[in-house]
């Protein structure tokens, strides 16, 4: 006979309606046998009206709003341009909430500096959503990889179509990426993975190439570099993603994965074990912040040119 798993559910309330909200958050939490998904925040009420309803919770709206769901929530998960979210994320930490962010924390280093010294303040947990360390297939891999070391040099391209010529997707409707470009909204998904692999960048050198693409040089802290290329204007058939890695065994490429709404589930299975046993996450939101000063810096040089 089994005792009965009494754990009361972590009461995760999501502040954002947009695609992330509907396509990956919402359904992955209130699917998520561990959580409550507490409640929907939105700024538009009928935005939130709706995905409340179709998952069963609450909508709220207003400033209001956002003070009755961090009440109602032990963490709250943010599906907000960086900075909105980040000044949010200050105010859920400050009210005790534990955060499930997405990447970027804020574009900022101020932004992202103060999310992480309230997080740390408060003493509340944090994540920050970069799909590769969540998603079952690559996070198996990158520790892996990390365990193995020897490695000389690595290769990453991410490149997405989201603004090539004919692109429907609703995600390029989004101000701050059609701002910023992949530099900020994919270049943390390929650090994120670089650094626990290859260690802490020490020298980074940044060029602009077409459109909104960007290159960079990495010199990391194991002796070790590294290019990347991000880009979110690639024509389709360019578009894709590789990570190679070559060093004393030979080469190692980073698997496929499910999808988002699985490594979301992970991201969110990081969040309650960080809340349980007080370990903060690598992924964390100091680490987010460390994401910012790179790409920051890295915006710096390429605009300079």
């Amino acid at each position: 006979m089994t005792t009965a798993d009494t754990t009361p559910p972590l009461r995760i309330g999501l502040l954002g309606t947009g695609p992330w909200a509907r396509n990956t958050q919402a359904p992955a939490l209130a699917a998520h046998p561990g959580v409550e998904l507490s409640g929907v925040w939105g700024r538009r009420a009928e935005a939130a009206d709706a995905l409340a309803a179709a998952h069963g919770t609450r909508a709220y709206t207003g400033e209001e709003g956002i003070d009755a769901l961090l009440e109602a929530s032990d963490a709250v998960a943010f599906a907000l341009p960086p900075d909105v979210q980040a000044p949010l994320a200050v105010r859920a930490a400050e009210a005790g909430c534990h955060l499930l962010m997405d990447k970027p924390v804020a574009t900022t280093v101020a932004g992202a500096r103060a999310v992480a010294e309230a997080a740390e303040k408060a003493g509340v947990a944090s994540v920050v959503f970069c799909t590769l360390r969540f998603a079952p297939e690559t996070a198996a891999w990158i520790a892996e990889q990390a365990a193995v070391g020897g490695w000389f040099t690595a290769r990453a391209q991410w490149l997405g179509s989201l603004y090539a010529a004919g692109s429907a997707s609703e995600y390029a409707d989004s101000p701050w990426r059609r701002e910023k470009g992949g530099l900020w909204d994919v270049g943390p998904h390929a650090l994120s993975v670089l650094i626990p692999v290859l260690g802490e960048v020490e020298r980074l050198t940044a060029a602009a190439g077409p459109a909104d693409t960007t290159h960079l040089i990495l010199r990391h802290a194991s002796g070790a570099s590294s290019t990347v290329t991000l880009g979110l204007s690639a024509p389709p058939g360019a578009a894709g993603v590789e990570m190679e890695l070559r060093g004393e065994r030979g080469t190692a490429s980073v698997p496929g994965w499910a999808g988002a709404e699985t490594a979301f589930r992970g991201a969110v299975d990081a969040l309650a074990e960080a809340v349980r046993t007080g370990v903060q996450h690598a992924c964390d939101a100091r680490f987010g912040l460390h994401l910012t000063e790179l790409l920051a810096a890295a915006e710096e040089q390429a605009q300079a040119g």
